[in-house]
Order: C-alpha cells, then sequence, then structure tokens
C-alpha cells in the first residue's frame, strides 16, 4: 500500500510555491513602483525653478556677507600677530643684550669680589686708591641693580606680549574656521542654484536668463550699458539727477566702469565683484573708504529715505541687508546681483527695500 501513496509535496515546491512566486513578484514591484513614485523628485516649472534659484542665489549672499566680515576680522587679526610677533622678537634681542651686559658685570664683580674688603684695604699700596676703586664699585653696584630691575622689566614685557600673540592667535584660527564654513555654505547655495538651472531646457534656460536680466537693462540707461564694451567708459545717460557732490559723482562714474564685469563673491575689483566690493570700490575711486561689508556699510553715513535719493547713494535689500547697490537716479542702481549675473543697471524695487544711506 506504500507503494501507491502520492509522493508528500514540499511546502516551497509545486504549484503552491510558483503561487507565492508570483505573488512575492507582484508585491515587489508594486513596492518598487510606489518607492520610486515616493522619491522622484517632482517635475518644478520654469516659475518654480526661477523662485527656488532666486532664494538660493539670496541666501548664497547672505554667507557671502558672512565670508567678507569674517575675512576682514582674520585680516586684522593676521596682522596684529604678525605685529606683535615682530615686537617681540625685537624685545628679545634687546633682552639678550641686557642679559649679556648683565653676565659681564657679574664675571668682573666675581673676579674682584673674592677677597674681603677689610683685607684689600690692608693690602693696598695705596689706600686712597683703594678707596676711590670702592666707590666706584659701589656706583658699578647701583648701576648693576637697575641692569637686573631692567631685565626683569624687559621679561616682564616679552611675557605680556607673547600672551597678547597667543590671544590673537586663537582669535585668527577662529576666524579663519568661520571663513572656511562660510565658504561651504556659499558654494552649496551656489551648486544648487546651478543643479537647479541645469534642469531646464536650454530655451526655458533663455527665458530665465532674459527675465532675470530684462528689468536690468531697461529705458536708456539699460541702452547705454548694451551699447558699451565690458567695463569700458560708459556715460550716465541725460535725464537723470545730478549727484550731490563730486564725490558721488566720482563713485557713479566707477560703477559705470564696472558694468558688465562678473560677479565672484568675496570680489573687490577690479576686474570682478560681488555687491558690497561693487559699492567699496566705487566709493574709494571718490576718495571715500568705506567697510566691506553690507551690514556695516549702511552705517557709513546718513539715512536718506527712498523719496530723497540721490546719485552716489547706498541701497539696501532685504530684511537681513543682505544685497547694496549704488543708485544712480531715476530709480535704478548698478549692482552687481549674483553669479552668473554680470554687473548691470536694475530698478531699485526688483528686490525688498531695506534702506539707504548716503557716504560722507
Amino acid at each position: 500500500m506504500a507503494a501507491h501513496r502520492k509522493p508528500r509535496q514540499h511546502p516551497l515546491t509545486g504549484p503552491a510555491a510558483r503561487t507565492a512566486a508570483t505573488l512575492a513578484l507582484a508585491g515587489a514591484a508594486t513596492a518598487t513602483a510606489f518607492e520610486g513614485s515616493g522619491h522622484a523628485e517632482p517635475r518644478l516649472t520654469p516659475a518654480e525653478v526661477k523662485a527656488r534659484v532666486d532664494r538660493l542665489y539670496q541666501e548664497a549672499e547672505v554667507a557671502t556677507e558672512a565670508y567678507n566680515g569674517a575675512k576682514e576680522k582674520a585680516d586684522d587679526a593676521q596682522k596684529a600677530v604678525a605685529a606683535l610677533q615682530d615686537e617681540a622678537a625685537r624685545k628679545a634681542e634687546r633682552l639678550g643684550s641686557a642679559r649679556n651686559a648683565l653676565g659681564s658685570i657679574a664675571t668682573a664683580q666675581y673676579r674682584t669680589g673674592g677677597v674681603a674688603p677689610a683685607l684689600q684695604l690692608m693690602l693696598s699700596s695705596d689706600p686712597r686708591r683703594y678707596l676711590d676703586d670702592a666707590a666706584f664699585q659701589e656706583r658699578a653696584g647701583d648701576r648693576t641693580a637697575t641692569a637686573v630691575a631692567g631685565v626683569r622689566r624687559q621679561l616682564a614685557e616679552l611675557k605680556r606680549l607673547h600672551t597678547a600673540a597667543d590671544g590673537r592667535l586663537t582669535e585668527l584660527r577662529d576666524r579663519q574656521a568661520e571663513l572656511r564654513h562660510q565658504k561651504e555654505t556659499v558654494k552649496s547655495k551656489i551648486d544648487s542654484a546651478q543643479a537647479l538651472l541645469a534642469r531646464l531646457t536650454a530655451e526655458e534656460r533663455r527665458a530665465y536668463e532674459s527675465q532675470d536680466g530684462a528689468r536690468a537693462d531697461a529705458g536708456a540707461t539699460g541702452r547705454a550699458s548694451r551699447s558699451a564694451a565690458p567695463g569700458s567708459p560708459v556715460a550716465a545717460p541725460a535725464g537723470l539727477l545730478p549727484a550731490p557732490s563730486g564725490r558721488a559723482a566720482a563713485a557713479v562714474a566707477y560703477a559705470f566702469t564696472a558694468l558688465g564685469k562678473p560677479y565672484v563673491w568675496g570680489a573687490t575689483g577690479p576686474s570682478a565683484f560681488d555687491c558690497s566690493g561693487l559699492t567699496q570700490a566705487a566709493w574709494s575711486a571718490a576718495g571715500v573708504s568705506l567697510p566691506r561689508t553690507t551690514y556695516t556699510q549702511i552705517n557709513s553715513g546718513p539715512r536718506v529715505s527712498r523719496s530723497d535719493l540721490a546719485p552716489g547713494d547706498l541701497v539696501f535689500f532685504y530684511s537681513g541687508i543682505s544685497h547694496v547697490g549704488l543708485y544712480i537716479g531715476g530709480g535704478q542702481m548698478i549692482h552687481a546681483p549674483h553669479p552668473g549675473a554680470p554687473v548691470r543697471v536694475a530698478p531699485i524695487d526688483q528686490m525688498p527695500f531695506a534702506g539707504a544711506t548716503r557716504p560722507a
């Protein structure tokens, strides 16, 4: 009877196994489909891309101004460290000379001081000369005490200089760490913006760039800027208000020569600029020294209302004062916008207005 029994099927073989495998494959395919749809990057419209890119560039500019401020402080700390080290080296050299002189005095005293003064008087063939010598030695002893006190003062001063230099070195390292952090932040924001722009078709990219710069060349000023080669002198168009001073006129004239030059974050000219680097260079050409960053430049002169703007005024944007341009009149400014957009003319209503300053 045992020979006529059907062989017992293993639960993982036969029709049941094939059914289970089919269900498993179907389930895996379904899960993969859901997973893919859950993680797929949504298709952005050109308008959405522009909004995100604009936000990333604005965040990059915030980091750029933080980088500029940290670099300025790092440069100051570097100069202070170098000055302290130079001063310490000079004082160490003088201290060495003082120690050598003190050593010579001590050696001379040791050679003559081995015999008691009373015995030296008795053995002297000329007591009067001995007494004169003794008075001289007493004065020499006073000079020795003065020399010792001087060496001690120099040692204390040298220690103070080394302590100060160590403190500035610590500050310098902190500033350098901040520089690296801000640099990485700027690069990350710009890379993200470029990656978003790369998702646009060639036609969409042209439309974006046209929209990004369309208002920047509006009116007569724009026509003047387009007609000249990048970096060549461009006369301010007729109809604009006159600058309130010769220095303001010189700053505006410099800004016109910068039209078409590239935006490079951290740059202060003459071949490339970031926003605060351009305004700093323009006013430097007029003989006025401005601070390096937007958030310090806004305090470089009296505040000016929007209705009282005049050519040469600094106009600031965004709540964090992260962007600045040079007002040229007619509601327009010259500014360095962002990577990929050269120095250009643009209306001041292109960004959220935050205030204005008239440099002294």
